[in-house]
């Protein structure tokens, strides 16, 4: 018996068919129906899980971005209905900070219709039971082409890092799909299949890697980040996207397991650990531009935070609070904002349809 029931559903598989991509095997492990990471898992998120997200540090995050949306409304024109859409909700988390900040602005609250894309219908669950008392009733959709037609407020915070991605291999030969297949034990190996990255998809940062150099590519985030730019060219609106990656396409194997908060291997847990890979900012922002959007940053997480006003909001919590909780909101502003822990790890990118620019990018 292998570590874990998809393990030795894929094995059998790659025995019968043959080696599967990266991007097959990431699927597999997060959404199989029957043992995926996100279809299964007791509960990924929070400290009782395998990681915390920058809304589960602290309300504090999911205010901010609601002063962001209520922001990109009034920008927007304060058109009189607007969907308020969210990509991968996790816990419902930020969206009820969200909600809490934005229903300072009755009028926001009466022009948006709550959209939360989510394949999950475990994690449906959860979202339910979280957002029960909030100010708008949200409606739950698989895909974000399900969303009903008008102008679109879209928030997606480490969402495109858990789609899967397609790595290729440098060698003597060009650049060659990774694949997942068996060692000479039986045992999930990574190897080297034959499809090729054509020439013309290379970027110039990578054309002098040295053989054994790997590099991604996000095919779905690129389809779905061209969607968003479309939509928002074709019907109007703005969409943030908060994630953790690198500014500028380059090689690098960025595909990691988290399993109870620790680094795992990426083959020893399939559909027990989480996987996730690097977004690459300057490819998603291209893709959003293809679909006919204008793009924003992307800034470090840390700087959008303080230019929406995180010292601001974190005093005015902890005023006249004790000592330790003043100390623990202290402790949340440098987890969200230093350099050293998620303030430059995470990057944010802000899209439009091109008639405004948002803060606080405005600023730059």
């Amino acid at each position: 018996m292998s570590a874990t029931p998809l393990c030795d559903r894929l094995i059998r598989r790659i025995a019968l068919y043959g080696p599967i991509t990266v991007a097959d095997y990431m699927a597999a492990c997060l959404g199989d129906p029957d043992h995926g990471y996100y279809t299964t898992a007791a509960e990924p998120f929070g400290r009782a899980g395998d990681f915390i997200t920058a809304p589960e540090v602290s309300q504090m995050f999911g205010e901010l971005i609601g002063a962001w949306t209520v922001a990109a409304w009034q920008a927007m024109g304060a058109p009189a209905s607007v969907r308020l859409v969210e990509l991968g909700p996790g816990r419902g988390t930020l969206m009820a900070d969200l909600l809490r900040t934005a229903a300072l602005r009755p009028d926001f609250l009466a022009a948006a219709t709550l959209h939360l894309v989510e394949t999950s219908p475990r994690l449906g669950a959860v979202q339910a039971k979280t957002l029960a008392g909030a100010a708008l009733a949200p409606i739950w959709h698989d895909r974000l082409d399900d969303v009903p037609d008008g102008p679109l407020l879209l928030v997606a915070n480490e969402f495109f890092d858990a789609l899967p991605i397609h790595q290729y291999v440098r060698t003597p030969t060009g650049w060659r799909e990774r694949c997942v297949g068996l060692s000479e034990e039986g045992s999930l190996a990574f190897g080297i299949g034959v499809a090729r990255l054509p020439d013309t998809a290379i970027p110039g940062t990578a054309r002098a890697a040295p053989d054994g150099a790997i590099l991604e590519t996000a095919p779905m985030a690129a389809g779905i980040a061209r969607r968003i730019g479309a939509r928002l060219k074709a019907q109007g609106g703005a969409a943030l996207i908060v994630d953790y990656g690198h500014m500028h396409t380059a090689p690098g194997d960025t595909l990691q397991a988290l399993r109870r908060h620790a680094h795992d291997d990426v083959l020893a847990s399939p559909g027990v650990a989480d996987l996730t890979a690097h977004v690459d900012f300057e490819s998603l922002a291209q893709a959003a531009r293809d679909g006919g959007a204008h793009s924003f940053g992307p800034l470090e997480q840390g700087d959008f935070l303080l230019r929406l006003g995180l010292l601001e909001r974190a005093g005015a919590l902890g005023a006249g609070k004790s000592p330790d909780v003043q100390e623990r909101i202290r402790a949340d502003v440098e987890r969200l904002a230093a350099p050293e822990r998620m303030g430059s790890l995470f990057k944010v990118l802000a899209l439009t349809d091109g008639r405004f620019v948002p803060v606080p990018f405005d600023s730059r």
